[in-house]
């Protein structure tokens, strides 16, 4: 099992179905082994939703443990009794969700600036684990453009917020069709 001495980022970015979560796990197996705290921003908000959640938790390994964190999961993070070498945030995509839905009417600066202190929050409690932090998130800006405005407001905020994580990361990875293009830092 490796263990992190300090903390680090790896963003992994792609479209639907391209291979983010099945990469990002073998990562954070290769890095953590057994020692992996997944953090879950999915809500089952309906049977599909549920469905989906089910099939995610069957695939990951029974002995990584789960934080449900659908917003503040950096203050979650923090509260937890335990360390783990590497935390694995599956999706931010949600998360951006999860926040714009919950401060739904608010000036979209106002939003902005709440999932700008949930990141901060994340990467300040990522740091004080010592743990690798891996994140998961839809690269959004290779679509069309949403034709109403919530999905466009959707789309900006997620889009910053991986340019954000992006700019903060030690590693960069870039998922087509299951092949990690790395686009930042180190690759193996």
């Amino acid at each position: 099992m490796t263990h992190t001495s300090t903390s680090s980022l790896t963003l992994i970015l792609g479209g639907a179905r391209s291979g983010k979560s099945t990469y990002a796990e073998a990562l954070a197996r290769e890095l953590g082994g057994d020692d992996v705290l997944y953090i879950a921003t999915a809500q089952a908000l309906d049977d599909e939703m549920a469905d989906r959640i089910a099939r995610h938790q069957s695939q990951r390994p029974s002995t990584w443990r789960t934080l449900e964190a659908p917003l503040q999961p950096g203050r979650d993070l923090q509260a937890l009794p335990f360390r783990a070498s590497v935390i694995l945030l599956d999706c931010m995509t949600l998360l951006v969700s999860n926040i714009l839905l919950a401060h739904e009417g608010e000036p979209l600066a106002a939003i902005e600036a709440h999932i700008t202190a949930e990141i901060e929050e994340l990467l300040a409690a990522s740091r004080g684990h010592r743990s690798h932090l891996i994140v998961v998130s839809n690269e959004v800006g290779m679509g069309l453009v949403p034709a109403n405005p919530l999905g466009r407001a959707y789309r900006d905020l997620l889009g910053r917020a991986n340019q954000y994580m992006a700019a903060v990361a030690e590693r960069v990875i870039f998922m087509v069709a299951g092949i990690p293009m790395p686009l930042k830092g180190r690759h193996e």
